[in-house]
């Protein structure tokens, strides 16, 4: 039932996706364009994604449970730190640059967008190392906090 549920999940998202124009890079670097044709249209698709998401999270809070009786995990910190505005800055130039984020740069590599091709690679590739560099972090402030004893 939860692979079903993700999957319409899925649709659902891509269409909205396809139906606000979210999906076509011309019609977000227009959005991102503020000193030249601006395109005001997606702010008020963002707005009201943002308030569809307030209420969703409003009502998540006094749950344990999901509608489908798995654990619902909220985000563990609300702290504004140096990687949160490393990772949005870099969240933002990759967006500014290609005019994708990752959610309708899946639903483009559907389409058989190719320049999502490239996007969807790149974005693999940063997660991949990401992962590769916390996996070294962790060993490395392990292995300092837990030296191997003397002989």
């Amino acid at each position: 039932m939860g692979i079903l549920t993700s999957l319409l999940a899925g649709l659902l998202f891509g269409i909205g996706l396809i139906i606000s124009g979210m999906a076509n890079p011309a019609k977000v670097l227009g959005f991102l364009d503020l000193a030249g044709h601006w395109d005001p249209s997606l702010a008020f698709v963002m707005g009201g994604a943002v308030a569809v998401g307030m209420l969703a999270f409003a009502l998540a809070r006094r749950r344990t449970l999901s509608m489908l009786g798995e654990p619902l995990r909220m985000p563990g910190s609300g702290v504004i730190d140096r990687r949160l505005l490393a990772g949005s800055t870099l969240f933002g130039i990759g967006w500014g640059i290609a005019g994708f984020c990752p959610g309708p740069a899946l639903v483009s590599l559907g389409a058989g967008e190719g320049k999502a091709l490239v996007f969807v690679a790149a974005m693999a590739a940063g997660m991949g190392i990401f992962e590769l560099l916390e996996m070294l972090t962790l060993n490395a402030t392990a292995a300092h906090d837990n030296p191997a004893p003397k002989k």
